[in-house]
């Protein structure tokens, strides 16, 4: 899948890693933003709401990376959904936030905001991967039957 992308020219000298990925720096983006937030947050909040809202701004980013990782782009878009749903529940943690008082409603607009934004560029990344899928169709290998390793 790097090789295709890499050989794409819509994305050609742009991405190598999926730290190259728009989708993945916005999700970055807001998975350091809820981690300064929770910081002033009650310590009674750590193993409650800090802890779920920390996972799933996590999860966005590392769904990200691992679908990148994957050989084929279905494999990916695949990732790239859980990822979106990832974002979504950080945006229900983050009205739970409002609701206890843990953040105000300009914080709560500016976090939801980096949400929008994430998702707006992971949905834009499902769909060149979609269209990837559709220009270089790939057959999945037979069961039992090993994938070559990718050359370097």
């Amino acid at each position: 899948l790097a090789q295709r992308l890499m050989a794409d020219p819509l994305t050609q000298n742009k991405v190598r890693s999926f730290e190259d990925l728009d989708a993945w720096k916005n999700c970055r983006a807001l998975k350091l933003r809820v981690r300064e937030l929770v910081r002033t947050w009650p310590k009674e909040e750590q193993y409650r709401l800090s802890d779920q809202i920390i996972r799933s701004s996590r999860s966005a980013c590392a769904q990200i990376a691992e679908g990148f990782g994957r050989f084929y782009e279905k494999d990916n878009i695949r990732f790239c959904r859980i990822a979106r749903g990832s974002l979504y529940e950080t945006k229900s943690h983050l009205w739970d936030a409002l609701d206890e008082g843990l953040i105000d409603s300009a914080t709560h607009e500016q976090a939801c905001a980096l949400i929008v934004r994430a998702l707006q560029t992971l949905n834009g990344y499902i769909k060149h991967l979609k269209t990837l899928s559709t220009r270089y169709a790939v057959s999945e290998p037979a069961p039992g039957e090993a994938e070559a390793p990718e050359q370097p």
